[in-house]
């Protein structure tokens, strides 16, 4: 008799790459939106029929919103993890016309204070994020904000050619993506220098790392879930604010909103487990608030709950 193995979500594999990402930014540049949806749907249909794992994953998912913050109208059921899936689907488009500045920016609402008083001192920072709306909108603010300059780290092989992509369709892009798969002493003295200056460097802390580092547990939607240590590992480490940054749909376009989680991240060696367990829950119960507001913009389309440190890639 054996037991089933939770799924690790990096061995589901990347289903995004680059040749499939310059066939579709074709299809929007010389057809326009509606014959890119077309196109999709049966795409769409056919990923989330064939896709056992991530459909039942999305489907946990709603269930979870409606049952912690009844945020739908009825009992989330097929047709909505469907829409979930198209809602994604649209996004990936958006992260495209976004990165060649050809998303409209009458369309993006930015709330952007807390960097430009940031940025107005020369410092800057670690932004904690999620797999939530479309990032790549971050260009709205640093068209507008000259010397702003983000760093995205990806746990995806795929970095480098997004950023060979990235700089084709826009040359003067700001925002940048570096592979990692473990926070080490030599990534942090490198992202540490960027933080001196005055850069902003973006992690996402709703998926336990690949290799390396740690997680910790705080309650998520109704029941404990993992949650990786990095971003407020590195915070402490480079002694700067620690800030969040979500980018969800409102109305027919999006809303950037930029707010300080924590002056100073501080893990005293004596107490370190429960101040990252605290940190954690902060950062928990702010991403449940961005999605109350947005519920179809989450795109963890796996076992979220049943996440596997990752001590088993590294025994």
């Amino acid at each position: 008799m054996s037991t089933a193995t939770p799924t690790h979500w990096a061995e589901l594999g990347e289903t995004t790459f680059v040749a499939g990402i310059r066939f579709l930014c074709a299809i929007e540049h010389w057809l326009g939106r509606w014959p890119f949806r077309l196109c999709l749907a049966p795409v769409v249909v056919a990923h989330w029929l064939g896709n056992r794992t991530a459909r039942h994953a999305s489907r946990d998912y709603l269930a979870r919103m409606q049952a912690t913050h009844a945020v739908f109208a009825h009992t989330p059921g097929h047709w909505l993890s469907l829409r979930h899936f198209f809602s994604f689907a649209e996004t990936m488009l958006d992260k495209l016309l976004a990165s060649h500045d050809r998303y409209p920016a009458t369309r993006v609402q930015v709330e952007r204070e807390v960097m430009l008083q940031q940025m107005a001192r020369g410092e800057g920072g670690v932004i904690i994020t999620a797999h939530i709306g479309c990032l790549e909108l971050c260009q709205a603010l640093a068209k507008h904000v000259p010397g702003f300059r983000l760093t995205a780290l990806v746990h995806t092989a795929h970095a480098e050619d997004f950023n060979r992509l990235l700089k084709k369709l826009n040359p003067d892009a700001q925002v940048r993506l570096q592979q990692v798969t473990t926070l080490d002493a030599a990534t942090a003295y490198q992202l540490g220098q960027r933080v001196a200056a005055g850069e902003f460097v973006a992690i996402a802390g709703d998926r336990v790392p690949v290799h390396g580092g740690r997680s910790v547990f705080a309650p998520f939607l109704g029941r404990p879930a993992a949650f990786p240590i990095g971003p407020y590992v590195l915070a402490a480490a480079l002694g700067c604010p620690l800030f969040t940054l979500a980018c969800t749909h409102a109305g027919r376009g999006y809303r950037i909103c930029f707010a300080r989680l924590c002056e100073r991240v501080l893990l005293p060696r004596a107490q370190r487990e429960a101040a990252l367990i605290a940190h954690a829950t902060r950062y928990a119960d702010w991403l449940q608030a961005q999605l109350r507001n947005a519920p179809l913009d989450w795109f963890n389309f796996f076992p979220f709950w049943d996440q596997v440190p990752d001590d088993r890639f590294h025994r």
